[in-house]
């Protein structure tokens, strides 16, 4: 039995690929930071729910004690993100305008949070034998797409949710790296219709949460330090 654990995961892509795996078999955590609402989640898909806060170090800590105790960890999703860059309108906040705070929000959930709960897991992830980390990235993060004028990242004027999305990029690789025997790879789930962009994006969770889903169910012998979409590998 393979026991997976998702960040963020009481709604949008992270309810969506709860939902996938545990159809797949697989026992799968709901990290919520809402109790209340990990708990309702968790029972209208079958899961099991830990509060964890990715920006809380003794949250993520005592998560990580919670699922040690009731038996390990095969499959590890970073899926919890935030894009606080985003106004009203849909627009980024653009380089002119752009803070430190607005970085350092940021980069406290969607870098340091993915480096808090794999500091925290990776211990778990060790002991098992076919383990797998799943960190969620975004076309934003690729320094060839932002630069090539003819894809429509290019045209994307934020700083802050690219430039996180390409630290957890390089994360990736250096952990990929670093831990050979697991596979740990990035993958964009495209700009799908969630909370995090008011419900503008141009798909539905149950076509962006397929790459999140396929790559955390890869074998031994699988994929490491890569970096895709639902079509293929993408440029760095």
């Amino acid at each position: 039995m393979t026991t997976t654990l998702i960040t963020g995961a009481t709604k949008g892509l992270g309810y969506e690929t709860a939902r996938r795996l545990v159809a797949a078999g697989h026992t799968v955590y709901l990290g919520a930071r809402d109790a209340a609402r990990g708990q309702q989640a968790a029972e209208e898909l079958g899961a099991r729910t830990v509060q964890l806060d990715v920006t809380d170090e003794a949250s993520v800590l005592a998560a990580a004690k919670t699922v040690e105790a009731d038996g390990g960890l095969d499959v590890l999703v970073n899926n919890a993100g935030i894009a606080v860059e985003l106004r009203s309108d849909g627009e980024p906040v653009g380089a002119p305008e752009v803070t430190a705070d607005l970085m350092r929000e940021t980069f406290e959930t969607n870098v340091f949070g993915v480096v808090r709960v794999l500091h925290a897991f990776l211990p778990l992830l060790r002991r098992s034998s076919a383990p797998v980390v799943v960190n969620v990235s975004s076309a934003l993060g690729s320094l060839g797409r932002m630069t090539d004028e003819t894809t429509h990242q290019h045209a994307y004027r934020g700083v802050a949710y690219p430039a996180s999305k390409a630290a957890v990029n390089m994360v990736t690789v250096q952990y990929a790296k670093a831990f050979p025997e697991i596979r740990i790879n990035a993958v964009e789930p495209g700009y799908t219709s969630t909370d995090i962009n008011d419900r503008r994006g141009g798909q539905p969770v149950e076509v962006g949460a397929e790459i999140i889903v396929r790559m955390a169910q890869v074998g031994t012998d699988g994929p490491t330090g890569t970096y895709s979409d639902i079509d293929g590998p993408l440029v760095w």
